[in-house]
């Protein structure tokens, strides 16, 4: 049977085919679609964990009791988990242990470019990287097979590209690997320094050369005769590009299994072309490889190590061909910046915040609320990394008071992000005595990653129905006190304002909790279909201070100010901050 399928849902039927059992994520994309479909699957037990470093523990410890278990995250996720693969690297597996990483030329949804395929000679762990759905579906095979065959964990590494694309697959029958027996083995499994010892040596005397054995006769790498002019290094996507642009004219050296790369099998090839191309996206890492080998070849000098490569690049870089496309548009698309959605729960306490601008600083944070930075509102200062909402407001905060700088930090977090990594910074926080003030954004899902299940929606993965953590109460058990935590409705402009005046007069750590579901939640949706609000013309003074909100329902055109009734979803901000009562609310809201 063959079927459609992205990579990512490739990556999920092949794990349900190899007879996973266990499988744990963080969302973030590109890599979220993957345990969304291996949670389809009942044979495998799914979450969706706190965060990456909890997940990767949670497959480390199934994988020890005997069970295949996969582990998935986007590329800034492994950094996160890095703490425990480390570790893991050396004591091995039992039942086979797959690390997905999908990385992200280009930064399409993401802070920053790195390339993970340097955490696999970093931590020693055996490397998969497949170039397209059917791939994706049979490496993951592959992976749990040499996880098992050589004791170690398998980082199976793709990109945006190769978790997005889609392709015929041929699909399979789900083998059924069972449960490893499970013997107590502390010298394997408990790294204290003395066993650590003996673990570390193990891996570099025994395991890591069986592994480049295995590479340089690996069936995931393989030498491709064409033409013997140019002969060209790659792997993942960019296989399938140099292929679009050379076809069977050029021979090609395909690398599946990338750690240990094949020193053999490169030597051979480089001997057997007269000129040496390496295409890969982002870093060096086969072309420094080959280099350090003595081997002549083509690679960063006409590749840049920034963004994506593509066919076009490729035809111009080496063939000097620069390809008009062949799609023109008669009118150029206007840019269109990303901004909250209309009806946004957010929009509210940033637009609150905003009067204050010259009196606050806003360490923000991953998620649909990082958009708080952009203009209008222009509600933010920092964006580091999931939980630095928080951690970096009471440096922040600590500098300013170094600096007699009378200005509040105001931290910024989501539900979903202060269940991943926002609690400690919290208990930070109150133990340091940091007189910052922190925001959690509750609105009910993990939003910008598509809208899955976190601790506090009270669903798991599967939609069924779970412990609802109570965020109040964790900020109260903390320490916060209890005169020092608003609870809002940030639909309630009053309530905002309110807010953030006790919060700027607080000289202790201050806690707003925004709660309001998001607007694009299905049955928000279905709940507040056909209310709307509209501006009263004849009361309008063309002031703009509906526009400051910066809701994208909100236009002025030829000096007139409407409301896009099909965007709008009645919150009713537009109408509380209308000094001149000139915006109309319609409609009543179905329960």
């Amino acid at each position: 049977m063959k079927k459609l399928l992205t990579g990512n849902e490739a990556i999920a039927r092949g794990a349900y085919e190899a007879g996973c059992l266990v499988a744990a994520a963080y969302p973030g994309t590109p890599s979220t679609e993957i345990l969304e479909n291996i949670s389809q699957y009942d044979e495998i037990y799914s979450e969706w964990s706190t965060n990456e470093k909890v997940a990767l523990e949670v497959a480390a410890g199934a994988s020890i009791a005997g069970a295949r278990a996969l582990v998935s995250m986007k590329h800034v996720g492994l950094n996160v988990a890095a703490d425990p693969l480390f570790t893991i690297a050396y004591e091995g597996v039992n039942g086979g242990l797959v690390i997905v990483t999908a990385d992200e030329p280009g930064m399409h949804s993401s802070q920053n470019e790195q390339d993970n395929r340097l955490f696999a000679p970093h931590a020693k762990v055996a490397m998969v990287e497949p170039s397209d759905s059917q791939e994706c579906k049979d490496f993951i095979k592959h992976a749990f097979e040499i996880s098992e065959t050589y004791d170690t964990p398998v980082i199976f590494r793709v990109t945006t590209r190769v978790c997005h694309s889609k392709g015929v697959v041929e699909l399979g029958e789900r083998e059924e690997v069972g449960i490893r027996e499970y013997v107590k083995d502390p010298k394997k499994y408990i790294m204290v320094p003395a066993n650590s010892k003996v673990k570390h040596i193990e891996m570099e005397t025994e395991r890591i050369p069986r592994l480049r054995e295995y590479s340089n006769n690996s069936p995931l790498n393989r030498i491709e005769w064409n033409d013997r002019k140019i002969g060209i290094i790659t792997s993942g996507a960019c296989y399938l590009h140099a292929k679009e642009v050379f076809g069977d004219t050029v021979s090609y050296l395909k690398i599946g299994f990338s750690w240990p790369l094949p020193d053999k099998l490169i030597k051979e090839f480089a001997q057997g072309v007269d000129k040496l191309y390496v295409i890969e996206e982002n870093e060096p890492y086969m072309e420094q490889f080959i280099k350090a080998m003595g081997i002549e070849c083509i690679g960063k000098e006409i590749f840049s190590a920034c963004g994506e490569i593509n066919p076009q690049i490729i035809r111009e870089k080496i063939l000097g061909e620069k390809v008009e496309s062949p799609y023109k548009l008669d009118i150029e698309v206007a840019s269109r910046p990303p901004a909250l959605c209309a009806g946004c729960p957010h929009r509210g306490i940033f637009y609150a915040l905003s009067r204050h601008k010259n009196k606050v600083v806003v360490t923000s944070d991953i998620g649909c609320y990082t958009l708080g930075a952009m203009p209008p509102l222009g509600m933010g200062d920092t964006v580091i990394c999931m939980g630095a909402g928080i951690t970096a407001g009471i440096g922040f905060d600590k500098v300013n008071k170094m600096a007699d700088r009378n200005k509040k930090v105001f931290g910024f977090v989501g539900d979903s992000t202060f269940f991943h990594s926002g609690i400690t910074g919290l208990v930070d926080a109150v133990y340091n005595q940091s007189n910052m003030v922190v925001v959690i954004l509750d609105n009910r899902i993990t939003a910008m990653t598509g809208h899955q299940e976190n601790p506090g929606t009270g669903k798991n993965i599967k939609g069924i129905e779970a412990p609802q953590i109570d965020i109040e109460a964790i900020v109260k058990a903390i320490g916060v006190k209890e005169e020092n935590i608003r609870v809002i409705d940030p639909y309630k402009m009053e309530e905002n304002i309110s807010a953030v005046k006790d919060a700027l007069a607080a000289t202790e750590p201050f806690v707003i909790i925004t709660k309001q579901p998001c607007a694009l939640i299905k049955e928000v949706q279905r709940r507040r279909a056909g209310l709307y609000c509209q501006v009263n013309q004849d009361k309008c003074k063309k002031c703009k201070t509906c526009l400051r909100i910066g809701c994208p329902a909100i236009s002025m055109k030829d000096n007139v100010v409407s409301i896009d009734t099909a965007q709008c979803n009645g919150c009713q901000v537009c109408l509380q901050v209308c000094p001149f009562d000139a915006i109309e609310f319609f409609g009543e809201e179905v329960m």
